[in-house]
């Protein structure tokens, strides 16, 4: 009885810590959510039908340009993991400095380019004005900015102030953005997104800094990095194992990971729309509240990302944090298809009104697709932070899979949702027989999760 006690009590610490990381994420993503839904609401009634259009088109813009910020924060948190485990922790504050000036130039250029060519920019993009397009591009390339400190905050687990950070950025964007609307129009939706991500960039900065001036929570050494300190005294240090090279690599893995996700996610309603166009509108009214769980998914990029990094650089492995991830997600899950499947019609009347309910028979089925498409972008998260980039040919093969079978449903509302959910179901599942092999073949299925901290032992990296 005794030893079986024993065993319960480092294992509830380890779960009562990792709750208490998760929920401040989980907060600060509600708080998102609705501050979002906020501004989608109240600035569509200040601003006329041809003025929304024209914001809804640069916000698109703001999420394009700022993707690469996304792809940024994989890079850092896996550098600064990498460098951290090896015992070369000294590393990183000159490359933080060096890369926070190179940004801060990159975003001035940015800002300066778009101002020389905006004639043109707002030409081909037919918008009523000049007004809004440097401001909204500029605060795209300061977001940027803001993922390389939320990247150091991560690396360092300061979930809290991480959470704060997010909380910030929702919360000032969608005061500014309803304010400055309400007295200059799009230009001053424009300008209130900028203001925001220019108070959540200073934040991100201060924060960022004293982290990293803290030192990392736990200091795990590989037996690689022992081997190299034991050594450090008779020969010179050895040069980091993750380099620009990977650096550069872990980006590009990134950058194109979530730009696949992004049309696996998209791609049902650009099919159906491009076929059958009178039908989209209705098909539009069961998809946004169904990939609402995908963009809820993607908030715990900021939780499971550096735990996957860090406890894989420990030789562990995050599966338990990974679980806590998707029993989170199960609950509007659950909620959001028992609607579906109780009363779609009734939930679509309505948010809609009746002239968009005819998908309503499709809503269940589409459901169940962004429900496995939440599981393949958890186990994409988790398989980035922990190096094992052939897990972009799988999302291109299930982008490739989705587009034809979504094409060959002929812009029918059932057969469309029923093509997602095919395809989204063989891709969740290959995403989980590719989580199962990653393990398997580094030793690691059977480790405990925090079995290894303050531990020496040895590191295989899975990569491409």
């Amino acid at each position: 009885m005794t030893q079986s006690t024993d065993r319960l009590v480092p294992e509830t610490k380890a779960i009562s810590g990792d709750l208490r990381r998760v929920l401040p994420i989980v907060a600060a993503g509600a708080a998102a959510g609705v501050s979002s839904l906020l501004t989608t609401v109240l600035v569509a009634r200040l601003l006329s039908s041809r003025g929304y259009g024209a914001l809804i088109v640069l916000l698109s813009l703001f999420l394009v340009l700022s993707m690469p910020g996304s792809a940024l924060l994989v890079g850092v948190v896996r550098r600064i993991t990498a460098w951290e485990s090896e015992g070369q922790a000294d590393r990183v504050h000159g490359w933080v400095v060096k890369v926070h000036r190179v940004g801060a130039g990159a975003v001035i250029v940015l800002a300066l380019a778009i101002w020389l060519v905006r004639a043109p920019l707002i030409s081909a993009l037919s918008l009523p004005g000049p007004g809004g397009v440097v401001e909204i591009l500029t605060a795209a390339g300061i977001w940027v900015l803001v993922s390389i400190d939320r990247g150091l905050l991560q690396a360092r687990q300061d979930y809290r102030n991480l959470s704060i950070n997010l909380v910030l950025e929702a919360v000032t964007r969608t005061a500014f953005t309803i304010g400055f609307a309400a007295v200059w129009g799009v230009t001053g939706a424009a300008f209130g997104v900028l203001v925001g991500e220019l108070i959540t960039a200073v934040h991100a900065r201060v924060t960022a800094m004293a982290a990293l001036a803290r030192g990392p929570q736990v200091t795990v050494v590989s037996a690689a990095a022992e081997s190299v300190l034991e050594t450090a005294d008779t020969e010179p240090a050895s040069a980091p194992s993750h380099t620009g090279r990977h650096l550069a690599a872990d980006m590009v893995t990134a950058l194109i990971s979530l730009a696949l996700l992004a049309i696996l996610q998209n791609a049902d309603v650009i099919g159906l729309g491009s076929q059958a166009p009178n039908r989209s509108g209705s098909y539009a009214a069961i998809s946004v509240p169904s990939k609402a769980l995908v963009y809820a998914a993607l908030v715990f990029i900021n939780y499971l990302l550096p735990e996957s990094a860090i406890r894989w650089h420990q030789g562990s492995h995050a599966l338990r944090q990974l679980g806590y991830t998707l029993l989170i997600l199960a609950l509007p899950a659950a909620v959001l298809l028992g609607v579906a499947l109780a009363a779609p019609r009734t939930l679509l009347d309505l948010v809609f009104r009746h002239r968009l309910a005819a998908a309503a028979p499709a809503f269940a089925t589409l459901v169940l697709a962004m429900v496995c498409l939440c599981v393949t972008v958890v186990i994409t998260v988790y398989l980035l932070g922990v190096g094992w980039r052939w897990v972009v040919l799988l999302l291109a093969a299930g982008t490739g899979a989705l587009a034809l079978f979504t094409i060959r449903a002929h812009g029918q509302y059932l057969g469309t949702a029923r093509a997602d959910l095919g395809v989204q179901g063989a891709l969740a599942l290959a995403s989980v027989i590719a989580l199962v092999g990653v393990h398997r073949r580094a030793g690691r299925h059977w480790l405990p999760s925090d079995s290894v901290e303050g531990d020496a032992v040895s590191e295989e990296q899975p990569a491409l």
